[in-house]
């Protein structure tokens, strides 16, 4: 049955105990040591509770609960049908007015085995909807992190690409057409979903092509999956920082399997 907060009945009174208890260490390493206890309050938001009305208190608490309990571990997830590996870093829930933002430190991440450095993870405006299951929707969700150079041109050598990428030494892309023989040295900048190539040196049948002629147009990216759109990509060395973001995400997830699957090791399905 749904339960509802009654302001009439709620006194500031009651969240001093509880605030209290959470500050002491004592007790959070106690609290923190059972292995479902903390997912019992999110099994109550499945049965109808309003999430709206959720005293900060319980929020609170279920952050410090889940970052003392997972922090620093790698958790596997299988996340819009990806099967993703990371260390969660920090986890940090916050309210703004009827809403929930939600950020998340990641590293050492694998997504479907391709190495992604660190990732950092905004979600604003996030809802939930009680029921089985429970839906989530987000107004928006920025998304930044880090990859190695090396780690993203073997990425994009599995996407069917016409051309052949690798690095050079200096650090730039080195791209090879073999049917055509053309070789080019360049490097690559996308901002607000416009990729920029800036070509260093190119190379036909081994002789060198002269800089004019070499010149390429900036490229609009298109319809991103999700309709994402990347806010910028830059290299810096042998590393890609990149930032994008992602519209009013929906998903939807069943409390009682995500319990389920942190108590016995399986991977979490989210989405």
């Amino acid at each position: 049955m749904a339960t509802y907060f009654d302001p009439r009945s709620w006194s500031p009174l009651r969240a001093v105990d509880p605030v209290r208890r959470m500050l002491d260490p004592a007790w959070l390493d106690q609290w923190a040591g059972f292995t479902t206890s903390w997912l019992d309050p999110f099994a109550d938001l499945g049965a109808g509770t309003v999430t709206a009305l959720l005293p900060d208190v319980l929020i609170t608490v279920l952050s410090e609960g889940i970052r003392s309990r997972f922090g620093g571990q790698t958790l596997s997830a299988a996340v819009l049908g990806h099967e993703v590996t990371a260390v969660l870093d920090t986890l940090e829930v916050r309210r703004r007015g009827a809403q929930f933002e939600i950020s998340s430190e990641l590293s050492d991440m694998r997504w479907d085995r391709h190495a992604i450095e660190r990732m950092t993870v905004l979600a604003h405006g996030v809802r939930l909807t009680p029921g089985v299951p429970t839906k989530l929707r987000t107004r928006v969700i920025e998304v930044s992190g880090t990859v190695t150079t090396a780690a993203l041109v073997g990425w994009l050598n599995e996407t069917g690409l016409d051309w052949e990428l690798a690095i050079d030494t200096d650090g730039l892309i080195v791209a090879r057409d073999p049917s055509r023989r053309i070789r080019v040295v360049l490097d690559a900048t996308v901002n607000d979903n416009v990729l920029a190539l800036a070509v260093h040196r190119a190379y036909w049948r081994g002789m060198r092509v002269p800089r004019r002629y070499i010149k390429v147009a900036p490229i609009p990216l298109g319809e991103l999956p999700r309709d994402a759109r990347i806010v910028r990509a830059d290299r810096d060395a042998d590393r890609v920082h990149w930032r994008l973001e992602i519209p009013q995400l929906t998903g939807s997830f069943d409390l009682a399997e995500i319990r389920t699957a942190i108590v016995t090791g399986t991977t979490l399905v989210l989405f």
